[in-house]
């Protein structure tokens, strides 16, 4: 743990902090959420004007053309300040990033697109899409390429939302799909309403699809989702407090801990001191950092509070109801969901509990689970679950009732 910490008091003091004293509070640390919020990047642009609370969810804010890549297709890219709802439907400014190739689209209809939501997976604003595409560090730059190459319009969205709430589920999927409202609204991006969008992510950008696809029909059905694709997704973190916490894995599941703890800023009421101590040192930290720390400090969750069974007080129960995916939200677009038979640190009791409760809603869901663990689906599972995509944006509608393979 002391390792983890000195690692992380140096990219902070690298970073910065919005606390005025970061040391004092490091020594003696309050429960004053604002303390653990990002960095800001200190660019006005991404600082909403004032009064935009008082818009409609998914109004465009701002607008800027940005280069990202690298790419082989030739694109023009727009990033859009937009007006979205955080985890407790309080107004909040969100981006996203649009990339259009400029060959014309000549296939029926309007272009096709897709939200390809990465696994941001992380707490700090220089982790975002946003940020990191037009510097070319965006790890998941492949698959955005994927679909450019067949002439997609590809949207990349900052999921997590100005506060960076990793693991927030109703912050993830309001921010996607108001992206959404907000592309559709700038005609010369030539992706109209009746464009066809498909949206997918793998692990925490499955968080951001599953989110979307089971809030889209009351929060906003005016978005034409055809089909949404996930796989490796975390649906319930009860289940990851048996599976990730206090293992090799345990750091990405307190950097998600302290992610939702933005979004529902009571749980830092159930911290000791070393919580707010980890809050504090992990603030603007990517999962490049926040990955491997589990390996040398395999910190259960449990020991960030003085609480007895924290996780069974009514402040985590209700949110850990509040970010479980499935139970009485239901998707009305087509799902496809690929998942591991042998992942164990997301096991696969999740995924197909939420089919379960899905398809018991009437809801049209594929899953299908393949031979390996997290890592390994996350590569073998692409061809079936993008082909699937390629059929929706085509038109070719998905089947009736729900199927599974490798159950």
């Amino acid at each position: 743990m002391t390792a983890l910490f000195t690692a992380s008091i140096l990219t902070l003091s690298a970073a910065g902090t919005a606390s005025a004293d970061p040391i004092g509070n490091f020594l003696a640390p309050v429960a004053d959420p604002a303390l653990y919020l990002p960095t800001p990047l200190g660019e006005p642009w991404f600082d909403p004007p004032a009064g935009f609370e008082q818009r409609p969810p998914g109004s465009v804010l701002a607008t800027r053309t940005v280069q990202v890549g690298p790419l082989l297709t030739p694109v023009t890219s727009t990033q859009i300040l937009f007006r979205t709802n955080d985890s407790k439907d309080r107004p909040v400014a969100g981006v996203t990033t649009v990339i259009v190739p400029t060959a014309p689209w000549t296939g029926p209809g309007s272009r096709p697109v897709v939200a390809y939501n990465m696994a941001i997976d992380s707490l700090g604003n220089t982790c975002a899409p946003s940020w990191t595409l037009p510097r070319g560090i965006a790890p998941e730059i492949v698959p955005v390429q994927s679909f450019l190459r067949k002439n997609y319009a590809v949207v990349v969205t900052d999921h997590q939302g100005p506060r960076q709430g990793y693991a927030a589920g109703p912050m993830a999927g309001h921010a996607i799909l108001d992206a959404l409202r907000a592309m559709v609204a700038l005609p010369q991006l030539g992706l109209p309403a009746q464009s066809p969008i498909a949206a997918t992510g793998y692990s925490g950008g499955a968080i951001a699809s599953g989110w979307a696809a089971q809030l889209a029909p009351t929060y906003a059905p005016d978005v034409n989702l055809v089909g949404v694709a996930f796989g490796g997704a975390p649906t319930d973190y009860r289940i990851l407090l048996r599976s990730l916490n206090g293992t090799v894995g345990s750091t990405l599941f307190l950097s998600a801990t302290l992610g939702v703890a933005r979004e529902y800023p009571e749980m830092f009421t159930l911290m000791n001191a070393n919580g707010l101590r980890l809050a504090t040192i992990a603030k603007d930290m990517c999962i490049y950092l926040t990955a491997p720390g589990g390996i040398v400090a395999p910190i259960p969750a449990q020991a960030l509070s003085d609480i007895p069974d924290v996780d069974r007080t009514p402040i985590a129960e209700e949110i850990i109801a509040a970010t479980r995916m499935g139970g009485n939200r239901t998707p009305s677009a087509p799902i496809f969901i690929y998942h591991g038979q042998q992942e164990f640190w997301i096991p696969k009791q999740g995924p197909e509990t939420l089919y379960d409760e899905w398809c018991a809603n009437g809801a049209r869901v594929r899953l299908e689970e393949y031979v390996g663990e997290h890592l390994v689906v996350a590569l073998t599972g692409i061809p079936g679950a993008y082909s699937w995509i390629d059929d929706r944006l085509a038109g070719i509608p998905a089947p009736s009732g729900c199927s599974s393979f490798g159950r």
